[in-house]
């Protein structure tokens, strides 16, 4: 017999009260199949539903002290590296099914394990037939009076009539005729599915179905939707599932230290990943997506304290002190004076370049609030105690533009010596000039040679690049600072690698996305905050217009007095999450559209997801250069150029995106002195999406945008955690700002006792975050 499951039973039934409501067709029939079976029987042998409540109570713990005694030992923890077996190692799963199962991203035990549900369906609620309710999902106990094969709309199909104590109803499925051998007359099932009505009869139309047995796994529980694939049914993905999680689950070593299990009040591994396919209530659901969110935001936790102390502690780095005549020199050259955010900012950073530990600080700022001035000055200050700085950009474009930038910034204060290409050098403003040079992979092989001789040899001061900054040719002879733009375009590896072109660097990261705090503590842990937040005076705000698909040739119209005043204009085609490929034919469809139907004689541009690099990169340089009056782009342009020309951006299907990308959008227009508009136009917008519009129009505070957008759609708006080089998050959510605070200060508390998770207890959880890092972040070399 079964001890575990009829131990389940019996406590469940203390839990319910003693009413005989722990098993379905009670506990009685349950007990019947087991006479004679167990050494003594005669303790099972009884009515239970003629006990009192009094006389239940003290029958359950007899048993339950009895089963105690004679129940198995839990079984020895498995090895880690069994947890890697594949998966055609387990009973029932062929080469053929496991490949099915590939494509889902199962390949081990492990990932069987982790294969959680999408949803589930709640089939716990049993009635009757009289109590069936037409319309909802429920679930019956009926026996079978009869079952056959039938053709339904030209369909072999199966059609049964069952019945309980209250009545009859008929059930149909379709394109399954072998079920009419397999149901036998007379034989208990337990049926879960929406009720339907045919001919005045209560109805199940291909419902689940299954024997009435001691553990239901489609039926009269909370039941598991899991992800499908070609070839792969929902009840056998159910079955296999459950047949993994009962052996292995059990057998799961927890690699959280004990302490913490008690502290944070986490239920145990193994009945965590039990609950979390097949849970027992929904209270049992909820608390093991807390303990399974937790791991990973305390494993992603330790890995971000982790690469905070390697940059720390990797050796000392080059102590620069700002020589503040210089600077002040630099600054007051400036058109306008530094905002005093802007102010706190370089204060901070430049006490940072002051020590002789490595900086590793994030400055944040909107689009606009005068980041480029900070980082340039940070620079400026790095050069004046005869150090390079390398400031990287994640495409070609921007790369330039902040070349062209700085290069304006630099003339400002000096005098532009020489130079017209990619090496330019600027005097007056240190004893001797700076040579300033822009490195890209388009650059002519000649001319990259040329720029990586000068760069070893010292006579490049400030490089300005794109991923060609990080190519194991580039070589620096004295690297003080490293600036890294749009950081989470990059990623973990690239940062790395830029920081190791030189002896430890210190390291500057630049984003214009705003990110709410919760966000930013796990993005970048790793890392010092600044945040710029507010814009310089005068700067005009963008008028932010909603409007109805009606009154897209009003838009349209605009749009065209603008272009005849002398402006350009970004048209945004709709985001189609599905299919890059599609949304870059719908994109040529609509520039099609648009050139031949609304602006003729206008010059339109076009970029997507599947233009090559440079092809991209020529549509951007001409749109800036004033050869087109309008850009029509797919979301690639949201990191996107510097065009102060442009004062229009009409967006398309703009209840599909979310508001921290809204406002990305907004932000490449209002970059001049024109006054510039944001329009927004919506097919039929949900309620959620019509929030979305309502709070893109009355708010132009980016950090405000980003906290609701966080609230609203969680932290898939602001990037792909892959891209930031992040795990991927199977449970946890990042707006549960709690657990996230509750998860980092578990890390840091644990984090102060073993740094390197090196103590004989903490093995397994060193071995965990190792395998999730893929790679060592934490205690282990890479």
């Amino acid at each position: 017999m079964e001890v575990a499951t009829l131990r389940k039973i019996l406590e469940l039934e203390r839990k319910k009260g003693y009413r005989d409501g722990a098993v379905i067709g009670g506990l009685d029939r349950y007990l019947r199949r087991w006479g004679g079976e167990v050494e003594n029987a005669e303790l099972l042998a009884i009515s239970y539903s003629s006990l009192d409540e009094g006389q239940r109570r003290e029958w359950i713990d007899k048993v339950l002290q009895w089963l105690e005694e004679m129940e198995p030992q839990k079984p020895p923890a498995a090895r880690d590296e069994s947890l890697e077996l594949p998966i055609t190692t387990m009973k029932g799963i062929s080469t053929s099914l496991a490949a099915r199962f590939r494509r889902l991203g199962v390949s081990t035990v492990r990932d069987m394990l982790y294969f959680f549900p999408n949803r589930h369906l709640d089939y716990s609620r049993r009635k009757t037939i009289a109590q069936l309710e037409v319309g909802k999902e429920q679930t019956v106990v009926a026996t079978v009076w009869q079952a056959q094969e039938t053709t339904l709309g030209g369909r072999r199909s199966t059609e049964a009539i069952v019945g309980d104590e209250t009545g009859n109803m008929r059930v149909v499925w379709f394109n399954q005729p072998y079920l009419a051998k397999k149901l036998r007359t007379n034989s208990n099932l337990v049926l879960s599915g929406k009720v339907g009505v045919f001919k005045g009869i209560k109805q199940f139309h291909s419902p689940e179905y299954e024997p009435l047995t001691e553990e239901l796994i489609h039926t009269g529980r909370l039941v598991p939707l899991y992800p499908l694939t070609q070839g792969l049914s929902p009840r056998v993905v159910r079955r296999l599932a459950k047949e993994t999680v009962d052996y292995w689950a059990p057998r799961m070593a927890d690699f959280l230290p004990h302490e913490v299990i008690r502290r944070a009040r986490l239920l145990e591994l193994s009945e965590a990943i039990r609950q979390a396919h097949y849970p027992d209530s929904e209270r049992a659901k909820d608390e093991a997506r807390r303990r399974l969110a937790f791991d990973e935001l305390f494993l992603i936790q330790l890995g971000v304290l982790s690469r905070r102390r390697d940059w720390r502690e990797g050796g000392e780095a080059n102590q620069i002190e700002a020589d503040r005549q210089i600077l002040e020199r630099f600054l007051s050259s400036l058109p306008y004076a530094l905002t005093p955010a802007q102010q706190r900012a370089l204060e901070e950073i430049l006490g940072d370049l002051a020590k002789p530990r490595p900086m590793s600080r994030l400055l944040q700022g909107e689009v606009g609030s005068g980041k480029t001035v900070v980082a340039t000055a940070a620079l400026m200050a790095t050069v004046c105690c005869g150090y390079q700085g390398a400031f990287m950009a994640p495409t070609e474009i921007l790369a330039e533009q902040h070349f062209w930038s700085i290069s304006s910034l630099l003339a400002e204060a000096g005098h532009r010596e020489n130079g017209e290409g990619f090496l330019r050098s600027f005097s007056g403003i240190l004893p001797s000039p700076i040579a300033v040079a822009l490195l890209t992979g388009s650059m002519k092989k000649s001319e990259k040679n040329e720029l990586h001789r000068a760069i070893w040899g010292g006579e490049v001061d400030l490089v300005l690049g794109t991923h060609a900054l990080i190519q194991k040719e580039v070589e620096f002879q004295r690297l003080g600072l490293a600036i890294v733009d749009e950081q989470h375009r990059f990623g973990v590896m690239q940062r790395s690698a830029l920081r190791h072109k030189g002896a430890n660097p210190h390291l500057l990261v630049m984003t214009a996305t705003p990110i709410p705090r919760s966000l930013a503590l796990t993005l970048y842990g790793d890392l010092d905050l600044s945040v710029i937040d507010e814009l310089p005076p005068g700067r005009q705000m963008i008028k932010t217009k909603w409007l109805a698909p009606e009154e897209r040739e009003r838009a349209y119209r605009f749009v065209r007095q603008q272009v005849q005043q002398g402006c350009q204009a970004f048209i945004i085609c709709p985001l189609i999450e599905e299919s890059e490929v599609i949304e870059a034919k719908a994109a040529i469809r609509e520039h099609e559209r648009l050139s031949e139907e609304v602006f003729p004689d206008l010059g339109l541009g076009l970029v997507h997801g599947r233009l090559k690099a440079s092809e991209k990169e020529d549509v951007m340089r001409r749109f800036r250069g004033g050869e087109l009056d309008i850009l029509v782009a797919t979301p690639v342009v949201e990191v996107g150029i510097d065009v102060p020309n442009a004062t229009v951006m009409l967006i398309e299907g703009a209840d599909r995106f979310g508001l921290a990308q809204l406002h990305q959008f907004r932000g490449r227009v209002g970059r001049g002195e024109k006054q510039s508009y944001c329009i927004l136009v919506a097919e039929e917008p949900t309620p959620e999406g019509r929030e979305r519009l309502s709070v893109l129009e009355r708010t132009h505070d980016g950090f405000l945008l980003a906290e609701e957008d966080l609230r609203l759609r969680g932290p898939g708006e602001f990037f792909g955690t892959r891209q930031s080089g992040l795990p991927d998050l199977k449970m946890a959510k990042l707006s549960d700002i709690k657990l996230l605070e509750l998860a980092r200060s578990e890390a840091i508390r644990l984090f102060q006792k073993d740094p390197t998770l090196s103590q004989p207890e903490h093995q397994p959880l060193s071995r965990e975050a190792a395998r999730l890092w893929q790679g060592g972040i934490v205690g282990v070399e890479a």
